[in-house]
């Protein structure tokens, strides 16, 4: 009789102690631990889930530190989407390119924003924070505003002969594990351009001084302008895609998952250049974005 009050009492706990009865707090603690896709998924589940996947707790651990290593990623007083009533809305409103935070100065010409999925963190660097080529003159380029740019100015190519262009970010600035790319974000002028249509261009993407991607790219693919200047055989440039919001965009190379734990102060260093030395000019730099690779 005694063993079976036992067996009862047991089977009487075992289907009242469930896991959406632990404190509000603890379960926070827990989906806070996972992704931003984990606790949307979490809200799902029960009211208990949802009120605990919502909370500030969570939501504060999926954005962006106070990153003051460096100048460069000093953030400034928060944007209004980091102002709303709760952190989930501030994360929701830098997940978007268009809200993104600005970082060291008053030009914004380092924004961050976040993949919406992971949270890992996205970098845009503007033209001002690019290395620009002045073998003839720091008057072979012009900064002026532009209508779709988030930056303050764009960088127009007035002319040139050697066109070498690059950023870099701290590596510790970058979202731990996480496999990255960057990108060269350009345009060209009204008035047209010379120089950008033939395939020996190349990106160089670097981790520490270590060249990790190397890749021959045509900002302006032209098939004719290629048969004359280089004739047929060689392999086929990685070519741009223009973007929604206008822009041209190339894939200057892939990172991997940079650990960033034991970068020790290191930089990522993504470069373009034109190999040949004739005429340049009409290209509009916008910038440089580092982003995580998403599959699917």
């Amino acid at each position: 009789m005694a063993a079976e009050q036992v067996q009862a009492s047991g089977g009487a706990q075992a289907a009242t102690t469930q896991l959406g009865d632990l404190p509000e707090a603890c379960l926070a603690q827990a989906i806070a631990l996972t992704s931003p896709r984990d606790a949307c998924r979490c809200a799902a589940v029960s009211p208990a889930f949802r009120a605990a996947a919502d909370s500030d707790h969570v939501w504060r651990a999926f954005l962006p530190p106070q990153l003051d290593r460096k100048p460069t990623v000093v953030l400034q007083p928060a944007p209004p989407a980091a102002r709303s009533k709760s952190k989930k809305e501030a994360y929701l409103g830098l997940c978007d390119a268009a809200g993104a935070a600005a970082l060291d100065g008053e030009d914004g010409g380092c924004r961050v924003w976040l993949e919406r999925a992971t949270g890992a963190r996205c970098y845009a660097l503007s033209a001002r924070r690019l290395s620009l080529p002045w073998d003839d003159g720091e008057f072979c380029w012009k900064f002026a505003p532009h209508p779709r740019s988030r930056f303050a100015e764009v960088a127009e190519l007035v002319d040139c002969t050697c066109l070498d262009i690059y950023g870099a970010l701290p590596a510790a600035a970058l979202t731990p594990a996480a496999p990255y790319a960057a990108y060269f974000v350009y345009g060209t002028a009204d008035g047209g351009h010379r120089g950008l249509s033939y395939p020996d261009q190349e990106t160089a993407v670097a981790v520490g001084g270590r060249v990790v991607a190397r890749h021959a790219v045509c900002l302006r693919p032209d098939d004719a302008e290629a048969r004359k200047f280089r004739g047929g055989g060689e392999d086929e440039p990685r070519r741009p895609r223009l973007r929604e919001d206008g822009w041209w965009e190339v894939e200057m190379g892939r990172l991997g998952e940079v650990m960033t734990s034991a970068a020790g102060g290191e930089e990522v260093v993504a470069s373009f250049e034109v190999l040949g030395w004739y005429p340049k000019r009409g290209l509009i730099v916008e910038g440089i974005e580092f982003r995580p690779v998403v599959h699917g």
